[in-house]
């Protein structure tokens, strides 16, 4: 396994890759909707290139794509080192493993603090992470709150 920076020139398939995370996402929040074209779309997505501290991630092995997954840091995050954001795993490659790899390969090569925020609604995630502190034995502080109507739970912890 192994975790690609995506470049511009993989920006398409990127684009691709954050429908399918939208139309996940949809089931727990109601204003994810598609457009004309039957196409979910990040409405931010060009500032992935544009903006310092955003990292898109390809997640793979060998040949194949599992997913992909957003690393906010420095200078775009300042009251923590990182952001997992946006995670995304193929429903194909979902509760085998892989994505505890992927957590513990980032984790091993970016230490420091982190903020991880998931939709209350959204039972699997919430329920992943809190599996991840627990098999990695990290001590978080959790907190709730509201943003764009949706009721979510964030976690901040270390990575040492």
């Amino acid at each position: 396994m192994e975790l690609i920076k995506a470049t511009v020139e993989d920006k398409s398939l990127l684009k691709n890759l954050y429908s399918f995370y939208l139309h996940d996402l949809s089931a727990y929040n109601h204003t994810l909707v598609s457009n004309e074209e039957g196409v979910f779309e990040f409405d931010s997505f060009h500032l992935i290139w544009e903006k310092d501290g955003i990292t898109p991630y390809l997640m793979k092995e060998g040949t194949a794509l599992l997913g992909f997954f957003l690393l906010l840091e420095k200078p775009l995050m300042t009251k923590v080192d990182y952001c997992v954001n946006d995670f995304f795993l193929y429903q194909r490659y979902r509760g085998k493993g892989y994505a505890e790899q992927i957590v513990q390969m980032l984790f091993n090569e970016k230490k420091g603090h982190y903020y991880i925020a998931q939709l209350v609604k959204n039972k699997r995630a919430v329920a992943f992470w809190k599996k991840i502190y627990q098999q990695f034995n990290i001590e978080f502080e959790e907190n709730f709150e509201v943003e764009d109507g949706e009721e979510v739970v964030f976690q901040t912890f270390e990575v040492k």
